[in-house]
């Protein structure tokens, strides 16, 4: 599913326009990206957890040449499906 395809069904389940499910699928996505930038995490009842975790500094070898390098610290989004969620997901198959 794109974006349009996301509006177009968020119009069809709502009272909102186009440009109204539009300006509210944006806010809410800029609401979750301003408390993940901000190191939060993020609870949606019935659908799962945003959470922001830190990869630790590690060391990678190239196969081909041997040679070591230190690859840094980096912050990285995860995403934990709520039980429910994840129970209809496998009914579903």
């Amino acid at each position: 599913m794109n974006n349009k395809e996301f509006i177009a069904d968020l119009v069809n389940r709502t009272k909102y326009n186009s440009k109204e499910a539009a300006s509210l699928a944006s806010a809410t996505v800029s609401v979750i990206i301003g408390e993940l930038m901000e190191e939060n995490s993020i609870l949606v009842p019935g659908f799962g957890t945003f959470e922001v975790k830190k990869k630790l500094e590690r060391v990678l070898v190239n196969p081909n040449t041997k040679q070591r390098m230190l690859i840094p610290p980096k912050m990285t989004v995860n995403f934990k499906p709520n039980t429910s969620l994840r129970s209809k997901v496998k009914s579903e198959k």
